[in-house]
């Protein structure tokens, strides 16, 4: 991720490289359409992590105080890293899925359009 400067003699230490998080790296995920969480989530998850461990442990630790977790089918739900649409593949790991240092994750749920229907 290249930064710019304000001015052109600023030198600085960028603090969120990778090598910073012990093994981890950061993944930002959000949850479209469903307000109750503002912005995307950033969390620090292991590159080897299986794609299926993320969905089935990580997210309902995030959301999962959301009345309509519990009722998302995760057949149908739709994927986008750094905007565009993707198939995960379950088994593999999120960098073998394609998702490094700061990607940004997305999920989309059919049939539920947020809190009574405060989808945008």
């Amino acid at each position: 991720m290249s930064v710019q400067a304000i001015t052109p003699d600023y030198h600085g230490t960028m603090k969120d490289t990778v090598d910073h998080f012990h093994g981890n790296q950061l993944l930002n995920i959000g949850w479209d359409q469903h307000l109750m969480f503002a912005t995307p989530l950033c969390i620090p998850v292991p590159p080897g992590m299986p794609f299926g461990a993320l969905v089935q442990q990580v997210l309902p630790g995030l959301y999962g105080q959301h009345p309509q977790f519990a009722q998302i089918d995760w057949a149908a739900t739709e994927w986008l890293r750094s905007g565009e649409r993707f198939t995960p593949q379950m088994d593999q790991s999120l960098a073998d899925n394609g998702l490094g240092h700061k990607a940004v994750l997305r999920f989309r749920t059919p049939g539920q359009p947020g809190l009574a229907g405060a989808a945008f």
